[in-house]
């Protein structure tokens, strides 16, 4: 009697945190972070709410990294003006003086960030491989994780999707 009281209390346990899965979609709350740009600003996770984010973690001695920045800029060119944001987030073991330069030389149009103390790759998810990049949604909510370079075309479709809702 009590194995079968047991079991019934599990499977309820599950249906319920199963049904509380379903209904956020999986989605998490992006974590509070503070990030400290090229320009000495810092920009907050809470900023980033009202705007579809691609938050990017990279390094410029990252062979990939480097590889998918100009799709990186075309997206951001594609749908700024929609209320689309891309956040670049160099990672504590680039040398910021190279973050500084390829940000100048390539003129990236958005946002770079330096995580000199590593703090704000370990608030995400303890990110260590580069390209790492989360897409935020409007309500501060992480939609999709990329570890190496997404598929450009699928995460397009992602971000109409996303810019089209409330």
């Amino acid at each position: 009697m009590k194995r079968s009281l047991y079991s019934v209390a599990a499977a309820l346990v599950l249906a319920v945190a199963g049904g509380a899965f379903y209904m956020n979609s999986g989605r998490t709350a992006a974590p509070q972070s503070t990030f400290v740009l090229l320009n000495g600003s810092t920009k907050t996770t809470a900023d980033l709410k009202g705007k579809v984010t691609f938050v990017n973690f990279w390094a410029t001695s990252c062979v990939t990294c480097i590889a998918e920045m100009p799709k990186m800029v075309a997206t951001y060119d594609k749908y700024k003006s929609r209320g689309f944001n891309t956040l670049a987030v160099a990672v504590s073991y680039d040398t910021p003086s190279y973050v500084v330069n390829y940000a100048q030389t390539r003129k990236l149009p958005f946002e770079v960030a330096i995580d000199n103390t590593g703090a704000v790759a370990k608030a995400w998810g303890d990110v260590q491989l580069t390209p790492t990049s989360y897409l935020v949604n409007k309500h501060g909510e992480i939609v999709k994780r990329y570890v190496g370079e997404p598929n450009f075309t699928e995460l397009h479709q992602l971000i109409e999707k996303l810019l089209a809702q409330a």
